[in-house]
């Protein structure tokens, strides 16, 4: 079998082993913040209405997270701003589906 690296660090527009290692960071991170619709969109269909889990707003946290790691490891300002400015709306949102169910509880 034919080394692979040379075509794939090619295809990747990297020259590094490092390198290609935060590409797969940041493409995982992008898989994690993808997941999220997806999930979305099977609770929608088993509910049979337009519904977010409460998983939406964790994997919108981990996705941002790990692509803001490379944002920053790429030294991109617009992606860095991007992703650094869904933090707050993510957590608010998490933030309010707990007071929510506190609130349920105390009755």
């Amino acid at each position: 079998m034919a080394d692979i690296a040379p075509q794939l660090y090619a295809l990747l527009g990297v020259d590094t082993l490092t390198e290609f290692l935060w590409v797969m960071i940041g493409l995982g991170g992008q898989l994690i913040f993808s997941a999220r619709f997806l999930l979305q969109w099977a609770a929608s269909e088993r509910a049979g209405r337009s519904v977010v889990p409460v998983v939406f707003w964790w994997l919108s946290i981990a996705g941002a997270a790990v692509l803001l790691a490379y944002a920053i490891h790429r030294g991109d300002p617009v992606f860095i701003l991007g992703q650094s400015m869904g933090f707050a709306i993510y957590a608010r949102n998490i933030w309010l589906i707990n007071a929510e169910k506190r609130s349920v509880r105390a009755g």
